[in-house]
Parts: structure tokens; sequence; C-alpha cells
């Protein structure tokens, strides 16, 4: 969320931001600013009341001490008719800070200056491309097929169980997604991530503190009964650990890491791009996440791009680094990396990472600040996908097919305990 004091000092700087997303912010800004104007009038005036009646409180009791019972007497009925003003007061404030939140709530983030102005994906920026391209001398399987021709996943028994979009991994197809989340959840510990296994499910107040709610209440499963929702991602869970956190001072850099299934409803997804693997609604993913001090970010996010870009390369497999444009980004991010993978069989790029910065929208939400030089300040997060594993797996299937077999990258035979599935 950004935060009013921002947007009181720097509102044609965000106008020109959020225009970058194709949004026109100005109205909205506006009506913004009315409402802080007229919630800080309404609480200065009851202040003002607030002030009056603990004076009239001392006079009252001093008079009576003094006993001027009548003069005490005419001053208590003055206190009774402040606490009917500030008891409107008191309404319209809140009245008027709940309405200004709403408002808050529906601003994206403020793209960075590195950001370029874009509709969609067409417009991202390839800044990084690494591996080999395989060429086959047969005919390259899809990994629907090859996962059906080595028992490695059935979707048909998913649908049957669930619907589609929840497959059942099975054998060699079981071990290996075991084998990747290991993998991954080890990278991320020797790099300094120390690892949580985290509930699986939320309440509200975890959602706004991330950003998924309002802005993607319709994608998250709702249990109703008990209000609280399945998690898209271990980054909701993660980063609500330091919800209301008031850190000590200003020498931290936090580094989580967490292996969850992930629940999306995807509503609206159909056709060839959801095929398969290609997008479910429950899949397995390692996220790592961060809290930093401002002056960190930056190099932060570098070192978690590096953390992808060797998981990647480990695992043998070609890919690209695009960096998002403005309409490209999700609503929290301020700036985003997606990893993409080439599926040699689908001939086409697979996004399994995205990699963001939030600066303080979600600690703003959060209300997560550290102590520097006797004032608070709003910490940094940044959270990452390392890594997703549909796409992945996927990917791994179809780039590393041979005519008599998949083999498994070397990095991932300790894991597996098989070199090869035949």
């Amino acid at each position: 969320m950004l935060e009013i004091q921002r947007i009181r000092q720097e509102k044609d700087a965000i106008i020109a931001g959020l225009a970058k997303r194709n949004i026109d912010a100005s109205s909205t800004l506006d009506e913004i600013l009315a409402l802080d104007q007229q919630w800080r009038t309404a609480k200065t005036s009851l202040d003002q009341v607030a002030a009056e009646m603990n004076q009239l409180a001392k006079s009252i009791g001093e008079l009576f001490k003094s006993g001027k019972q009548s003069e005490a007497t005419s001053l208590k009925a003055k206190t009774t008719e402040l606490k009917t003003q500030e008891a409107g007061l008191k309404e319209e404030v809140n009245q008027l800070e709940e309405a200004l939140q709403k408002l808050l709530y529906t601003l994206p983030n403020v793209p960075n200056e590195m950001v370029v102005k874009g509709k969609d994906a067409n417009d991202n920026q390839t800044v990084h491309e690494a591996g080999t391209i395989p060429t086959f001398n047969f005919e390259a399987q899809a990994h629907w097929d090859l996962a059906k021709k080595y028992k490695l996943i059935d979707f048909e028994l998913g649908v049957k169980v669930t619907g589609a979009g929840f497959p059942f991994y099975r054998g060699k197809g079981a071990r290996l997604q075991r084998a990747l989340i290991q993998f991954f959840l080890d990278e991320a510990i020797e790099s300094g991530y120390e690892e949580f296994i985290s509930p699986h499910v939320v309440n509200e107040a975890s959602g706004y503190g991330t950003g998924q709610l309002p802005d993607k209440e319709g994608q998250m499963y709702y249990i109703q009964e008990d209000d609280l929702y399945l998690i898209p991602t271990a980054e909701v869970p993660l980063t609500n650990i330091y919800r209301d956190v008031m850190l000590p001072g200003p020498d931290f850099s936090i580094k989580m890491c967490g292996y969850t299934p992930c629940f999306r409803r995807e509503a609206g997804s159909y056709g060839k791009d959801v095929r398969g693997l290609n997008r479910l609604h429950q899949f397995d993913k390692v996220e790592i996440v961060r809290i930093e001090h401002p002056d960190n970010t930056a190099q932060a996010l570098d070192d978690m791009i590096a953390h992808v870009s060797k998981l990647l390369d480990k695992l043998e497999l070609p890919y690209r680094i695009l960096r998002l444009c403005g309409g490209d980004m999700g609503f929290a991010s301020s700036m985003t990396y997606d990893f993409e993978v080439f599926s040699a069989a689908q001939e086409k790029w697979l996004e399994v990472s995205s990699v963001s910065r939030f600066d303080t929208f979600q600690s703003n939400r959060l209300k997560l600040r550290f102590k520097d030089d006797k004032k608070t300040t709003l910490c940094h997060t940044l959270n990452g996908s390392a890594l997703a594993l549909p796409r992945i797996l996927a990917s791994l299937l179809e780039n590393h097919q041979t005519e008599n077999g998949i083999a498994i990258p070397k990095a991932l035979q300790a894991y597996t305990g098989f070199s090869v599935i035949d």
C-alpha cells in the first residue's frame, strides 16, 4: 500500500509511475488527498475536544477541592456536551479512515524507474539468456506424453478424484518431484536462507498484508466456514511472520525459504497453454523471501536473481531473464524479473520463476518497521520462486529426453537415486 505521506509529497511522480501500468491514477489520488484532508481536519477537532475535556476535568477537580460546588457542576454539564461532540467526531474520523484505507488498497505499487511502460508480455525486456536450446534427431514429445509413456504423472486420475489441474505424481515422477523440492531447499539453505514449514492456510489479515487481498480475492480458494484462504504461495505466510513487528535496529537482513503446495483457482484459464503441467490449481514451490534495509534492496534483488540462475544452470536448462514492463507486473511489485525456460517439445518459453522487490508496499500494510536513530522506518520486502515445480518438471522431461528415456541432470542424481527414466 502506498504511504499517504508519499502521496501528499509525490503526487505527480506517482501519477507518472502508474502510467507505466497504463493506469490514470489522477482522479483516485485527488479523492485520496481530499479524504485525507477531511480526516486530518476531523482528527484535529477530535484532539482539540479531547484536550479541552482533559483541561475541564482538572478544573472541576480543583473547584470541588475549593468547595465551589456550583461552578464545578456547571462545568460538568459542559463536559457532557463535549462527550457527545467527541463521540460524533470519533465516528467521523473512523468512517473517513475506513474510506481512505479502501481507496489506498485499490492502488498498485509504483514501478521502479528501471521499469518501462508497456501493455503486456510482448513489451517485456530480455536482459539475459543462458544455456543451449536442445535439438533432437527424433520427434520430441511433449511432457504430457512422456509422463504417460513412463508412468510419471496421471492427469486423468486427478480429474477423477478432484478435477482438472490436480494431477497425481507416481513412481519415478513422484521421486523426481521430491528430489527437486529437496534440491531447491538445500540450495537455499546453503545460500543463507532459514527454512520454515508454514501453514497452508492464512487469515484475511495475512492476505491483505502481502497484497493478495483485495486484488486477487477471486483467484484464491476460500474456506467460508473458517474465514481462511488457501495460500497461493509461501510468500504469504512467511512474510506475515513479521506483520506488526518493529525490528530493533537498522542492522538486519532476514532471509527465509519454505516449501509449500500452492493453490490457485486460475479462473478464466483455458486452451492449449494450460495443458499438462503448464497451469495447475495445485502445485509445489520453494519460495525465498527477504526483509531488507532500504539501502540493501537492490543488492538483495541481484543476489536472488543470481540464486535462481544458479539453480537453472545446475539443472542444465536453457533459460532467459525478462524484466517485466509496467503492464505485466503484479499488483504489489515495484520491479519483477521473470525466468523462462525453453520447452523443446512445445517450442515455447515457460515461466518458472518471478523474482520481485516490493519496497515499502507490503511493509506499509504489514506495519513492518525498524528503529533507526530513534525514528521508525518501513522495511523493504522481496520474494522469488526458487523454484516452481510444474513447469520445471515439464522442462526437465522435454529438454532432457532421449530416444531411450529421460536423462536426469547430474546435480539431481544424488536426490533421485537414479540417472535415467526409462
